[in-house]
């Protein structure tokens, strides 16, 4: 087992992954910049460096210098860009410092979105009507000819990032240049590539991934399915296990295909099998992500498995300690992504400094997050401050315990997206687990709810005493330091 793991990360997943190291007896080495300081996975780490700028974390030469100075004998990428990057891997297996993730061999041909579909459609596997190349261009003529033979609507896609921020809609052809702007914008920000593909838009869908576990012994497993089709700017926000849009023999079926196509890939390590659903029920193979995500709370709370202990296992050349019978899937668990993002301003990032966090708690109820109260949230990186997740015995449980979570969870020094995941909590569609990806909750297009008398009553109160607090502290007062001295003698008359 290793002795000390450099974490190749920041925020609520380089803290994740220190909890996890210090029970298993690893020292952690953590990055940060001068912005990052006070950052809660800095203060848990056993070592920590400056780093000059947030773009050092896509360094891999940096980063392997690093681990070799401080004696690391493996890294873990988190969640970020050296998770899936090749190269990085092959340096640090060439170097003698393991990779906590997949070999560079199964992680390599992953990265090639088209050549991954159809490498599976060969295989017998369906996928999604997809160009049969990638544009690194704004040829608009040749991507819009493709569109033409797709057929609209169309989804526009990062080769690098696949679903999410790279992911642009294009409902018609006057709207696909500036789908095809933006999203190839946004690769070459996030990811330091152009290069996008097209893919036929799957309408209405929902979003399924199934977790799974491989070792290098040949054994597999998979951990279940969990659905993310509440979006918001292409990207996750509220999520829940198991997947509420599949029947038992759906479910079954998709488990089971999920695990071919990882056998189809050769895949080692722990990694997400996704998929899109139709409104038929047909499910469709999308990619494998070959990382931890930030949903994998959510397996975890399903089967009370830690799976950073199972990546490092695995990457450490042990055997998975449980069969496929042996894993318990119980209960339903949900969770939300709190971000530094201000919902009536077009979820704009908000950074700045936290006055009060006061994290919610109660039984099955968990935040991973970062941040404290009079922490900076920096400027640099994703806004992500905490995922918030529960667990209950079915959906109406768990559903009550999320919004009697985010109701009580209080952020303040800087706007967040709260008011909208509480707004998506009660929601009638989210609520009769009757949504899809095409649900779009905007919290400025929403009526105000009428409050009960007794809410009125105690919001006339407080602001009678915050009336009265003001009043007073505009009190005028003379300081003491003025009431004597060498000032008293500057204000007299002359005689």
């Amino acid at each position: 087992m290793f002795k000390k793991i450099l974490i190749a990360n920041r925020g609520v997943i380089a803290a994740r992954i220190v909890r996890t190291c210090r029970e298993m007896g690893m020292g952690t080495v953590a990055l940060y910049t001068e912005s990052d300081r006070g950052s809660l996975h800095v203060r848990l780490a056993d070592e920590c460096v400056q780093i000059g700028s947030s773009s050092d974390l896509f360094d891999s030469e940096l980063i392997l210098d690093i681990a070799r100075q401080k004696g690391a004998d493996a890294i873990h990428p988190g969640i970020g860009f050296l998770a899936e990057e090749a190269k990085f891997i092959r340096a640090c297996e060439a170097s003698g410092i393991r990779f906590i993730g997949p070999p560079s061999d199964v992680v390599e041909p992953l990265r090639n979105k088209i050549e991954t579909q159809e490498k599976a459609q060969e295989a017998g596997f369906p996928t999604p009507q997809h160009s049969p190349n990638s544009f690194d261009s704004q040829d608009i003529a040749a991507v819009g000819a493709v569109a033409e033979e797709l057929g609209y609507p169309i989804i526009i896609k990062s080769c690098s990032g696949g679903r999410g921020r790279g992911e642009r809609l294009a409902t018609s052809p006057g709207h696909l240049q500036e789908a095809v702007r933006q999203a190839q914008a946004v690769g070459q920000a996030v990811y330091g590539r152009r290069d996008i593909y097209l893919e036929k838009a799957i309408l209405p869908a929902y979003q399924v991934g199934v977790q799974i576990l491989a070792d290098r012994h040949g054994n597999l497993i998979h951990l279940g399915d969990r659905e993310g089709s509440v979006l918001s700017k292409g990207m996750k926000i509220v999520e829940e296990a198991p997947a509420r849009c599949l029947d038992r023999d759906q479910r079954r079926k998709l488990r089971q295909t999920a695990l071919e196509l990882a056998r189809l890939f050769n895949y080692e390590g722990l990694g997400t099998v996704e998929f899109l659903v139709d409104g038929q029920g047909r499910f469709y193979f999308t990619e494998i992500k070959a990382r931890i995500q930030v949903d994998h709370s959510l397996t975890e709370m399903l089967t009370h498995l830690d799976l950073i202990r199972e990546q490092i296992r695995i990457a450490a050349g042990e055997k998975l300690p449980l069969a496929q019978e042996d894993v318990w899937l119980g209960g339903w668990t949900m969770m939300a992504r709190v971000r530094a993002n201000d919902p009536w301003r077009e979820n704009m990032p908000s950074p700045g400094t936290l006055e009060c966090v006061r994290l919610p708690g109660g039984s099955e109820v968990r935040v991973d997050t970062y941040v404290y109260s009079r922490c900076e949230v920096p400027a640099q990186y994703d806004p992500l401050l905490a995922n918030l997740t529960v667990w209950g015995k079915n959906r109406e449980q768990a559903l009550h315990k999320l919004q009697r979570s985010l109701e009580d969870f209080t952020v303040t020094g800087t706007a967040t997206n709260l008011p909208l995941l509480q707004t998506i909590a009660t929601h009638p569609q989210f609520v009769d687990g009757a949504y899809t990806t095409e649900l779009q909750v905007d919290i400025r297009d929403i009526d105000p709810t009428p409050y009960p008398d007794e809410h009125l009553r105690d919001l006339a109160a407080a602001a009678a005493v915050l009336y009265l607090r003001r009043q007073q502290l505009f009190s005028p007062k003379t300081a003491h330091r003025f009431a004597g001295g060498w000032h008293s003698s500057s204000r007299q008359l002359p005689k």
